[in-house]
């Protein structure tokens, strides 16, 4: 058995018991220097590891990586044998926490992750006719300002929906975005 600090075993035993081995937080009075030596030392030993999580559901956060994301602490299955859980448990406990964490991106084609009616299902619905939407469509069809439209498309649909949507310009009609249908 190796050899643990008490407060690696500290850390390693309550994330042991916690749902998704989340190592987060750390021990009262484990702060700053101190706090990211034992993390880089348990984390270079793959005792522990550096798991993305959403700050909007309020997760414990390790460490901001910026634009509202971060990450958190997990410890993994070397860690939990090192305090003596039985390897199978560990690597059970670990494929949950991964399966949970690969979500797939929603197509298109997946309604299931639209709520009927709202404005952003109606502009999902204009952009994937055959000619599109343009801007002034979609601005007359929700009565959001042009710069929302835009913003909207461009981060809601695009980057959190993963959704492939193309812009080109057109003679009289501006630009029109399309959607592909699946």
């Amino acid at each position: 058995m190796l050899k643990l600090t008490d407060t690696q075993s500290l850390i390693l035993s309550r994330a042991a018991t916690r749902p998704g081995n989340l190592a987060m937080p750390l021990p009262d009075g484990l702060h700053g220097a101190a706090a990211k030596k034992v993390v880089t030392m348990m984390t270079d030993r793959g005792w522990l590891e550096e798991v993305d999580v959403d700050l909007r559901k309020g997760e414990p956060l390790w460490r901001e990586t910026g634009d509202g994301h971060g990450t958190t602490l997990v410890a993994t299955a070397s860690g939990l044998e090192a305090i003596g859980i039985e390897p199978v448990v560990a690597q059970v406990t670990a494929a949950v926490r991964k399966a949970r964490t690969q979500k797939a991106a929603p197509s298109a084609s997946d309604t299931s992750a639209q709520r009927a009616g709202t404005k952003q299902a109606q502009v999902i619905e204009m952009l994937q006719r055959p000619d599109g939407a343009s801007l002034k469509e979609i601005v007359a069809a929700t009565a959001w300002l042009p710069h929302t439209a835009r913003a909207v498309i461009s981060s809601a649909l695009k980057k959190r929906l993963g959704l492939p949507i193309t812009s080109q310009k057109e003679q009289g009609r501006g630009t029109v975005y399309r959607l592909p249908s699946a």
